[in-house]
């Protein structure tokens, strides 16, 4: 899991998909944190990803750098703890601008049951589960 997290912190943003009933969709984020062992997202309750995520909550991420790629395929899990959101700000200051641990819209995930895959046009595909 640290190799996915360094991964993704290195590459600065990444792209998560979700489902919206039968459509895909696909926006940039920038958020990743290692929490009590497992990695979490940021985002806002109001935002349309937040509603796709609470309606089907298995995404994928992929994120590209250096001529590698990853792919993060699993299931988010909201954590509605005071201590994660405030985990996710305090790493992500910057964010502090627009949410705060307290504002009832500040919502994070952590991802379960998930596999990453490590590919490049150079190496063989390299799996992690976690």
């Amino acid at each position: 899991m640290e190799k996915v997290l360094e991964f993704l912190k290195e590459a600065g943003a990444y792209y998560l998909a979700t489902v919206d009933g039968d459509q895909p969709r696909v926006r940039p984020f920038g958020t990743i944190n290692l929490f009590e062992g497992k990695l979490y997202i940021q985002t806002g309750k109001a935002k349309d990803v937040s509603k796709q995520i609470h309606a089907n909550p298995k995404v994928e991420i992929c994120a590209f750098k250096d001529g590698d790629w990853i792919r993060v395929a699993g299931e988010l899990v909201e954590d509605d703890r005071r201590e994660a959101r405030a985990s996710m700000l305090d790493a992500y200051p910057d964010l502090r601008r627009m949410y705060n641990e307290d504002d009832g819209n500040t919502e994070v995930f952590y991802l379960q049951n998930a596999k990453a895959t490590f590919s490049s046009f150079t190496k063989a595909p390299e799996t992690v589960e976690f």
